[in-house]
This record gives structure tokens, sequence and C-alpha cells, in this order.
């Protein structure tokens, strides 16, 4: 007989011990549920890159959040999509108190008090450049962006939102944002800094829905180099010190060395967003029936949970929720 003293396979044996020795585990409480927003009533359509994602009026929103209410989500991401016509280089239909975004909000808010709403501060949905900052003969202007972010984030704490997520990745903004909103008597209202939000390929789907693409060059003299890592780690220790509430890695699967960079190295809480590229490629490989589209849903959430991301914004939060119920 083979003389063999430890065999982990034993703790493997059966269900019941896999179970008992499960290292992670991913739950509903760690899941956000980003929306897209449209104007009208009991308007929606598909999002033609995102199978099973809608872009919704307010009203089918409100039953959308309600729905996954009852299946344990509690806190939203909600993305607007603006009509051209409305849009222009300063994005001042973001503060439009009667418009779509900040109504919507409010609505929600009023009807479902028990709804976590966490909002997008960045000027690229309302920008007639679509790009996150302001635009100067070509260039994404810094210091300038940052007056507009505040107000942004002042008129979504005005309107009722419990979390606002900065997106833009502009030098300061946290403090920027953090001062203002406690000036203006929000100092409950926390701050999901997009810590890390790389300069990816995996954001097509997203800009499908939104039709907030660009309209000239690209993003990457704000957004991170794919390359980097420790980069990574100046972003995060800036936004501790400028009063972030919780740091983000954005996309997630292709970035779960950074996630755990952070895990490591920080005691805020570490968010993850798998993002609209990383869904659709499961969605188109699973409707070819190359893969088993439930279990590798499974799979990429536990590895973003495993990397060291307490919360997870996903397109996958509600089947995945559905799933489990």
């Amino acid at each position: 007989m083979i003389n063999i003293n430890y065999r982990p396979r034993r703790n493997r044996k059966s269900a019941a011990i896999r179970n008992m020795v499960e290292e992670n585990t991913v739950s509903v409480n760690n899941l956000i549920l980003p929306l897209f927003l449209i104007e009208g009533k009991n308007k929606y359509s598909e999002v033609s890159s995102m199978p099973g994602i809608f872009r919704l009026s307010a009203d089918l929103m409100l039953k959308e959040i309600e729905e996954c209410l009852s299946l344990g989500i509690t806190t939203f991401d909600i993305f607007p999509a603006i009509s051209d016509d409305l849009k222009n280089r300063t994005a001042t239909e973001s503060l439009n108190k009667k418009g779509l975004y900040l109504s919507a909000i409010r609505e929600i808010i009023k009807e479902l008090p028990e709804a976590v709403i966490m909002t997008d501060v960045a000027m690229d949905p309302y920008s007639s450049d679509g790009h996150d900052g302001l635009v100067k003969d070509g260039e994404i202007l810094n210091d300038e962006t940052l007056e507009i972010l505040a107000k942004m984030a002042i008129a979504q704490a005005e309107a009722g939102a419990d979390i606002i997520g900065p997106s833009d990745m502009m030098d300061g903004r946290v403090g920027y944002i953090r001062q203002a909103l406690d000036k203006n008597g929000f100092s409950n209202v926390s701050i999901m800094s997009y810590t890390a939000k790389y300069a990816s390929a995996f954001y097509g789907p997203f800009r499908d829905a939104l039709d907030s693409a660009p309209k000239f060059g690209d993003k990457k003299t704000y957004q991170m180099n794919p390359a980097n890592t420790r980069e990574a780690l100046i972003e995060a220790a800036l936004d501790v010190e400028e009063g972030a509430d919780f740091l983000m890695v954005k996309p997630a699967l292709s970035y779960l060395d950074v996630i755990k960079s952070l895990r490591d190295n920080f005691d805020l809480p570490i968010a993850a967003y798998n993002v609209s590229g990383e869904y659709a490629m499961v969605k188109a490989a699973a409707a070819k029936g190359w893969i088993d589209g439930d279990r590798v849903r499974d799979e990429i959430l536990l590895s973003i949970k495993r990397a060291g991301a307490s919360i997870i914004l996903t397109y996958f939060a509600k089947e995945f929720a559905v799933a489990k119920k």
C-alpha cells in the first residue's frame, strides 16, 4: 500500500464536507445590479449586445427594483440614457431637477425607500463630446471638470442618492466631491470611487446601451493603462486620503490581481464591476452551446469574491438571485 499521510481528497468526498470547508461564498448581499434608465412611460428595449438586459423607463424600473428587492437584491446603480438634443459641452442636463435622471431617483426613493440607490457621477452621459471630463481644444481638462462633478454629486444627493459613484477618473475628484457634499449637509452620503478604472476594451456593450461613446479619441489620458498594477495602489491611497468609503476596480475579470492587491493593502471595502463585455461574452458562448452559462456565471462571480471583492456590480445579479432563491 502507498503511504500517503495527508490526502486532501478526504475533504472533497461528499457535498456536505465540501460545503463545510468552503472558503468563499457569493451571496445576493454582495451584489449591486446596474440599471439603464430611458425617457417615457411603459418603455423598454433590450440592449442588443447584452441579452436579457433592458433599458427601462422610470415606471418599469420601479417594478424591476421591487421584484429584485423580493429576491434579496438591495442596491441598484442607475445609469441614464440621455437624448442627444439635451447634451452639451458642460453637461448641464445633469443638474436639471425636472430631468430624467434626478426625477427618477426621487420617484424610486419615494416609492421604495428600502432600496439603496447608487448614482453615476461623470460627464459622458450628458456630454456632447462623450468624454468624462470637460473638453477644450481636444484636451480633457482635469481641475475645471471637478466643479461640474461636485455640482452633479450635490444634485444627486439632494434627489436622495445613498451612494455617489464618481466614474470619471479625474485627479482629486473624490476629495473635491467629499468636501462639497459635507459643506452642503450630505455628510452621510457615501462615495464608491472608481479607484482603478482601466481603459478597457470590455466596455463596448455599455456604451451601446447609453450611446455614450467618445465623439473623438479615447479615454486613455484619464482611465488607467491595463498594463499597470502598482499605479492602482497610488490611486487607492489617494482615494482613502480624500474620503472614499469604498474602492472599486473596473473591469473585474481581467483585473483579479488588482482586486487582490487593493484587498491586501487597504481596509476599506473593495468593490469590483463585472462589466458589460464580460457579461456579453458569457451570454454569447452560452447561446452557442459552448459553455454552461449558469455554471460559468457562478464561477466568475466566485472568482471575483475570492480575489477580495466584498461588493460586485454585475448584470448577472437578478438571474443569480433567482437561481439561488
